[in-house]
């Protein structure tokens, strides 16, 4: 990764943080405590950490429903696209009856 590469990570990363940081002060604000600095740092932080974690939870029961739906998929196309074994005495020749373009 060159150096631009990385300097728009940097930025990404410093954007992301700061609108995390305006929506754990709005969570505070729509909750209508008053609390002291020491009081809104931890309620951030705490905010920040349980964010975090839904997010990655929210992360994980997609996947998991993404893999499901495509194994459906993947079996509901083999079924359909499965070709039947032509029989030797039914097909002449022993070959396919579909003609090729």
């Amino acid at each position: 990764m060159n150096q631009e590469q990385r300097n728009i990570l940097r930025e990404r990363e410093k954007v992301r943080r700061q609108q995390m940081k305006i929506e754990a002060e709005a969570a505070l604000r729509d909750s209508g405590i008053r609390v002291d600095p020491n009081a809104r740092d931890q309620f951030e932080s705490r905010y920040l950490q349980e964010r975090k974690r839904i997010e990655r939870d929210l992360r994980q029961e997609v996947e998991a429903k993404r893999q499901q739906q495509l194994n459906e998929l993947r079996e509901r196309l083999k079924t359909e696209f499965q070709s039947p074994v032509p029989n030797a005495s039914n097909a002449p020749g022993g070959g396919s009856s579909k003609q090729r373009r």
